[in-house]
């Protein structure tokens, strides 16, 4: 299934994305629910972040060729940040370039969005705890990132985790084409069969060290060939799959 988080007629839901139509949910996409006999156009809509997380744990330097950008070995264990709720936004709304950075960068990323309270879960169990995947932009500043230390401020500021547009279970998530596209040109391509801290491990690794809640987002680790957005630039992140994170981006 695929699952959009939307808005109609000022009011939000969750539903089924169905062609060129959406099908409500009735109740919460995280325990049991059901759908409604309506159908709305998917131009009648405002599409939202799919899910409205407690918090994004992110893995650094989780692709080969993104560690050697930065002249660094991958890890011998996940590197992990947070993002905070508030930085969440959804497909085509503003990624807004904060005054104090002069260099704001795209990293294309697949989410893996929790589907129930996970805690000390093992890896062979941990399907059982994903509701699906999605498209994630891990926006940087990266003027604001020291090479070693603290990455908190260089990744937290509203509007730098652009997340969507759905949520879907119907993808081979070890096997997925990852890309990422400024102004219609490719900077980013590689594959999550590269990633070097499997998705289901990063559920398993994670939930031992805090509990994930229902709607919290893993972002996996983006690719090589990051590279500075300017205002006016329109960033898009493809998951093989998933579809397109498309989102514009604007100075203060």
């Amino acid at each position: 299934m695929k699952i959009i988080r939307y808005m109609h007629n000022g009011a939000t839901g969750h539903g089924l994305l169905e062609g060129d139509t959406v099908v409500p949910i009735q109740g919460s996409i995280f325990e049991f629910f059901s759908v409604s006999p309506d159908r709305i156009p998917i131009g009648q809509i405002t599409i939202l972040s799919p899910v409205v997380p407690s918090k994004a744990v992110c893995v650094g330097l989780n692709y080969l060729d993104h560690a050697q950008e930065f002249n660094l070995q991958l890890p011998p264990e996940p590197i992990l940040f947070i993002k905070p709720a508030s930085s969440v936004i959804g497909p085509d709304e503003a990624i807004v370039h904060p005054k104090q950075s002069k260099r704001i960068d795209f990293e294309a990323e697949l989410a893996i969005v929790i589907g129930k309270t996970a805690k000390n879960v093992e890896e062979a169990h941990a399907d059982e705890y994903i509701l699906g995947y999605t498209c994630a932009n891990d926006v940087t500043a990266r003027d604001l990132q020291p090479q070693n230390g603290q990455w908190t401020m260089a990744k937290s500021f509203d509007t730098f985790c652009p997340l969507g547009p759905v949520i879907t279970d119907e993808v081979d998530c070890d096997n997925l084409a990852v890309e990422s596209r400024v102004n219609g040109v490719v900077k980013q391509h590689s594959n999550t069969r590269f990633l070097a801290f499997k998705p289901r491990f990063l559920v398993s690794y994670i939930s031992k060290i805090m509990t994930l809640f229902p709607g919290d987002v893993i972002l996996t680790g983006t690719p090589g060939g990051i590279a500075p957005m300017a205002s006016g630039d329109i960033v898009e992140i493809e998951l093989e799959g998933i579809g397109v994170l498309r989102n514009p981006n604007i100075r203060y």
